[in-house]
């Protein structure tokens, strides 16, 4: 007797019932038992097969929906809509070269840097003059410390842009950024003549911002993240 992809499920270990549901419906739906396009079987008979609940059935569905695998239709349904999982927005950024996502940071920053100038508070210069100084301190540090100083300083830019979506596209940023610039300073060796590489620009940028002009600002940090990437693309 022929055998249809429901019968080769197989019944479920009792360990995480969701999790295990999801992933042996996602390998049927990766090998091609159910094509993009059809129609799954109903919550009772997938319930029936994998030997859980139909809770656990509708959980398991909901986790595909999720990842952009199946799609409910009210009244007619759960159909695949694609047999690979979609990538989220962090995992998108680990995959990216590090000057396709350098690209994006500069049109991020260099707009924060523009807000920043017009609506820092008197909390946010103390900031960013703490940061400015503490990007001084990592001088002494090694390539990592002296990173993630610059990229706390960065990052005091954007927060005082008041604005939180640009926060939080930029700490998504910080992982593959903070790798690119590590690496570069390990292979170019930027920092052996000079342990506070890039401190005027840096300076500049935060005396811009204190003085509230937006277009100096956006300048530059323009200027000085156009020559980093000019750097990474040579690493």
């Amino acid at each position: 007797m022929a055998r249809g992809p429901l019968g080769e499920l197989g019944a479920l270990r009792p360990s995480p019932l969701v999790e295990q549901a999801a992933e042996r419906l996602r390998e049927r739906i990766a090998c091609g038992a159910w094509p993009v396009g059809t129609k799954l079987p109903g919550e009772t008979t997938l319930a029936a097969s994998l030997g859980v609940g139909r809770s656990t059935v509708r959980e398991a569905l909901r986790a595909l929906a999720g990842a952009g695998l199946v799609q409910p239709r009210q009244g007619a349904g759960v159909f695949v809509l694609a047999t690979e999982p979609k990538e989220d927005w962090a995992t998108q950024l680990r995959r990216a070269a590090v000057t396709d996502v350098y690209e994006v940071r500069m049109l991020i920053e260099v707009e924060a840097a523009h807000l920043a100038a017009r609506r820092r508070t008197d909390e946010d210069v103390q900031a960013l003059r703490e940061a400015l100084a503490g990007r001084r301190a990592a001088g002494r540090a090694d390539n990592a410390a002296f990173v993630d100083a610059d990229i706390a300083l960065h990052s005091a830019v954007v927060a005082a842009a008041h604005n939180p979506v640009l926060t939080s596209l930029f700490t998504q940023f910080v992982p593959a950024l903070r790798s690119g610039l590590i690496d570069m300073l390990d292979l170019l060796g930027l920092r052996t003549a000079d342990p506070d590489h890039g401190d005027a620009d840096h300076a500049a940028l935060v005396d811009a911002v204190v003085a509230g002009e937006p277009e100096r600002a956006g300048r530059t940090l323009r200027d000085e993240l156009a020559a980093t990437l000019e750097r990474l693309r040579s690493v």
